[in-house]
């Protein structure tokens, strides 16, 4: 079976959803895994005797991956502890209504924001009722400060233990249809309640125990924050996008720019995921071979860089998948074996959802996984059809020998290459004839480049425009241009940042002069953002589809995937390599028109709206 991690994911992700759904004990669920496993090992032993039973036994082999997605969502319900925080709520053992004595350790610095500061605090103890219960959870408190108002202690670090005096409540959302999940999203972050005080005397110093690993390196994020901060003391603007992109921290985005990026559908750049990761792989790889490191010390080096960017940065989900396809990636290199990156994508989702199962309703976590699975399965294999052939006819372009070992049209491409380079060669002076080849490759290497960055764009926009209307609500016909100097500046401004914040601690002057390009690309980029956001109707809001077109459009676009998958690897082989290149198939064509019209009723949207009738 072809993308065998793929049908796994498949299995395991409707399990979670059936369960999820429908509610069942972990018995029930572990009872169906053993017995797809039973049913499934007893067909396999039976190849031999007939091979018609394979698709049998892969029928019980993902019948047991939905039961095991279906038990891991049972298990995580059942680990929440009963002593945390939500479950003494619910029990009436804790009033959320009045101010209680809240004491535990600060997750992180506190975070000193436009209108107060921010504490995060792991909880170890509440005093509810007279009594001191030992409780579990994410404690957040807000502090806005106010005229002849006492501030909180000075010099609080992460690990750090606290009391406060606060009323604290679980988060609500909005009942409008199509609200954010305000009170999802702060249980993925761990912050089960909240409160606001206006006094810092509320807050208090008990201790400062030895910090654990985790708080150390909350501590690390603290300091490198405050530096971004103090390298842009004259440009806030500027350091607010630079603590998004380097270190995942949105606290300071201006509203005006978190819009602008989400008017042109660049508002990734601003989310710490794969673009990022991508960004500083290819740089550390770059260094690497320039330093001639072996590909297994530069792989070890790369995931190792990985690790770290990992545990420092503040935003951790999104990095944690992207850095995961990444490092299994890297894993095969070594090897020399061929990566078929959906099943690496599969693995790494696979591997995250028996990690936490309820990820599978976050939206960042199906945007993330789409985003790569789109790029996999469509953008990757026409890439490898039009720009790739030309990219590899570039390669030991003097040597005519290699000619036959191409495509009749790459060959001559590489003829006339050739020519081109000896004209060059003749109107140059003799001192730099011999580098005549380069001068005219780069520039032609570099468009084939860009095309590739074009048709990325195009196909991400494409394929994620059901969910980013459904969970977004906005059409931006502007992405798939805005986003290439968007992602051309990311590419730049990532491994120049790191650089920079490492060489504070070498070479203070060079800290400044980098300091300085780094803030030229990142005011670059906010500048080519906004001029987007100028051009007329180019952006607007639209409801969210019905559900029978978003899996219309997602059929057919998994078929047009499948198709173009297909034609690519027809000429793999070094035997096809030389033969011509492939042609579009008429059914790419009907496949890719028909995803196109669902695209375009996605984006119109020309339906009767849904009126929530009798409720206010």
């Amino acid at each position: 079976m072809k993308l065998p991690a793929l049908w796994i994911l498949g299995a395991f992700a409707a399990g979670v959803g059936i369960a999820g759904r429908w509610p069942a004990s972990p018995r029930l669920w572990a009872v169906g895994a053993a017995l797809g496993i039973l049913v499934g090992g007893i067909l396999a032993a039976g190849f031999s005797a007939g091979r018609h039973l394979v698709a049998v036994a892969w029928v019980c082999a993902l019948f047991a991956w939905a039961a095991i997605g279906g038990l891991a969502v049972s298990v995580e319900r059942a680990t929440i502890p009963a002593n945390h925080i939500a479950r003494l709520i619910a029990a009436g053992r804790v009033d959320p209504g009045i101010a209680l004595r809240w004491r535990g350790r600060l997750r992180e610095d506190p975070l000193t924001l436009p209108w107060g500061q921010r504490f995060e605090i792991d909880l170890e103890q509440v005093e509810a009722q007279g009594a001191e219960l030992s409780t579990t959870g994410g404690l957040r408190v807000n502090f806005y400060p106010g005229v002849r108002v006492a501030e909180p202690p000075v010099g609080l670090r992460a690990g750090d233990r606290v009391e406060v005096l606060v009323k604290a409540r679980p988060p609500r959302d909005y009942l409008d249809p199509g609200a954010f999940d305000v009170k999802g999203f702060l249980a993925r972050e761990k912050i089960d309640v909240m409160g606001s005080m206006r006094s810092g005397e509320l807050l208090q110093l008990v201790d400062r125990p030895p910090p654990t690993i985790s708080q150390r390196l909350a501590r690390a994020r603290g300091t490198l924050l405050a530096r971004l901060d103090s390298l842009f003391a004259g440009h806030p603007e500027r350091g607010a996008v630079a603590r998004a992109m380097l270190l995942g921290d949105r606290s300071f985005v201006d509203s005006s720019v978190v819009l602008a990026f989400q008017k042109t559908a660049a508002y990734h750049v601003l989310v710490v995921a794969g673009l990022h990761v991508g960004a500083l792989v290819i740089f550390l790889w770059w260094v690497g071979k320039r330093l001639r490191f072996s590909m297994l010390a530069i792989s070890v080096m790369t995931s190792l860089a990985l690790t770290a960017y990992v545990v420092i940065v503040q935003d951790r989900p999104p990095i944690l998948r992207a850095a995961l396809i990444a490092t299994l990636y890297l894993c095969a290199r070594p090897l020399f074996r061929r990566v078929e990156l959906l099943n690496t994508i599969a693995i790494a989702a696979l591997i995250l959802l028996i990690w936490k199962a309820s990820s599978l309703g976050d939206s960042s976590f199906q945007l993330s996984f789409l985003a790569a699975a789109v790029i996999a399965g469509l953008a990757l294999p026409w890439m490898e059809r039009s720009s790739a052939p030309y990219r590899a006819g570039l390669n030991h372009l003097g040597d005519v020998t290699r000619d036959t070992a191409h495509a009749p049209k790459i060959a001559q491409f590489r003829i006339e290459m050739r020519a081109a380079v000896r004209w060059l060669a003749g109107k140059m002076p003799a001192r730099l004839a011999s580098r005549s080849g380069a001068l005219f490759v780069l520039p032609v290497r570099a468009g084939l480049r860009l095309w590739e960055i074009i048709l990325l764009s195009a196909v991400i926009q494409w394929g994620m425009l059901p969910f980013l209307a459904q969970d977004f609500h906005r059409v931006s016909l502007a992405g798939p241009m805005s986003n290439i100097p968007a992602v051309l500046l990311t590419g730049i401004i990532v491994p120049l940042g790191f650089v920079t914040l490492g060489m504070a601690v070498v070479w203070a002057r060079a800290w400044l002069l980098l300091g300085k390009a780094l803030s030229f690309c990142i005011g670059l980029l906010i500048s080519t953002v906004e001029w987007f956001t100028r051009w007329p109707r180019l952006t607007y809001r639209i409801p969210g589809p019905p559900v029978w077109l978003v899996i219309a459009f997602f059929a057919g676009f998994i078929f047009l995937a499948a198709v173009a998958r297909t034609i690519a690897a027809r000429r793999r082989g070094p035997a096809m390599r030389r033969q011509s290149l492939p042609p579009a198939d008429p059914v790419e064509w009907i496949a890719a028109v028909a995803v196109m019209v669902l695209a375009v009723l996605v984006a119109w949207h020309p339906f009767a709206p849904s009126l929530y009738r009798g409720k206010f």
